[in-house]
């Protein structure tokens, strides 16, 4: 419907008049400002704590990016109740492309289910900027361990009381990794829940615990000193960073899948030509023979996800982790 000032008293019409001309003026204004961004430095909210896995990567990638955008990417760690304090922050944040999270498979899928309120909508109020990749996790025990196999487990397992299996805490992708092996297996395998993954590493090595997931870069140093053995991979097929190391899908012969994955993201609702550079950036960064090189030493490979098939992505592993939430029962500190 439009308009017709006659109808309009000589205020209000001045009042419209003046809004119009505002807005004529704030719009190029603001395109403006989107077409010449970053004008200033951006950050990065890493939602763990500084030498995790996540921080690690965070830097690598503030690094290639800062170069490529002209701008210092500072990283912000906000570490807390699993990676929500941190998500959470940049869910208030204005959709500038001036602030923006290194997310994981937990603060965008696990916490969804495994927290009653966590703040923010992991599809609604994010949208991807670039697949960072994903780590297969292996499962290890202590090098002179008697379980020296899945099958080993599955057979200590049946046998009272059970064996034992240690996480960086109740919730995380270790935990669920285990509860999964539970599911397939049987018998009795009970989780032993730490503050941080260092701990559980450290008694797992002693053989305090019988096993547990961890991330490839945390525990190759541990198996080539000969401290622990690799029996298993958490992925479908056998991870990059262990090749010989047999998966426990192929050990099974169960669909057994779960592999923890780092995503960079921007707020929904960000200009579309910030989000564009952000994603050019990003693409040009992931393409650097030198990061892709320290990616690798992580233990992360390409999944294979592009942009467009990046949120049906998330929806689907939201979905997976859930299912697995629920079995397991799982509860947070």
């Amino acid at each position: 419907m439009t308009l017709n000032n006659k109808f309009l008293s000589p205020s209000l019409s001045h009042i419209l008049g003046a809004s119009l001309l505002a807005l004529s003026i704030a719009s190029p204004a603001a395109q403006a400002q989107s077409t010449d961004f970053p004008t200033k430095s951006i950050r990065m909210i890493v939602p763990f704590g500084p030498g995790t896995t996540t921080d690690t990567i965070a830097r690598m990638m503030a690094d290639k990016m800062s170069n490529n955008l002209g701008q210092t990417i500072i990283i912000e760690n906000k570490a807390g109740a699993g990676g929500t304090i941190g998500a959470a922050q940049v869910a208030r944040s204005e959709p500038d492309g001036y602030t923006i999270l290194m997310g994981t498979v937990g603060t965008h899928a696990i916490n969804n289910t495994l927290f009653t309120n966590i703040n923010y909508d992991p599809i609604v109020d994010f949208e991807p900027i670039a697949f960072m990749g994903q780590t297969p996790t292996l499962l290890v025990v202590k090098n002179d361990s008697p379980y020296q196999s899945v099958k080993d487990l599955a057979t200590g397992s049946a046998k009272a009381p059970g064996i034992t299996f240690a996480s960086a805490g109740n919730g995380t992708s270790g935990h669920l990794a285990g509860e999964l092996l539970k599911e397939k297996i049987g018998g009795e395998i009970m989780h032993i829940p730490y503050k941080e993954g260092a701990m559980a590493l450290s008694d797992t090595m002693s053989g305090q615990v019988d096993f547990m997931f961890y991330h490839p870069s945390a525990v190759l140093p541990h198996i080539e000193s000969g401290k622990l053995r690799a029996i298993g991979s958490s992925g479908a097929n056998r991870s990059v960073a262990a090749p010989d190391v047999p998966s426990i899908a192929e050990q099974t012969g169960t669909d057994y899948d779960l592999v923890p994955w780092f995503m960079l993201y921007a707020l929904s609702k960000t200009p579309e030509p910030v989000m564009e550079k952000l994603k050019s950036s990003a693409t040009q960064a992931l393409n650097d023979p030198e990061l892709i090189e320290s990616l690798k030493n992580l233990g992360l490979e390409p999944g294979g996800e592009n942009t467009r098939d990046l949120n049906q992505f998330a929806k689907t592993e939201i979905q997976k982790w859930a299912e697995i939430v629920k079995n397991s029962g799982a509860q947070v500190n």
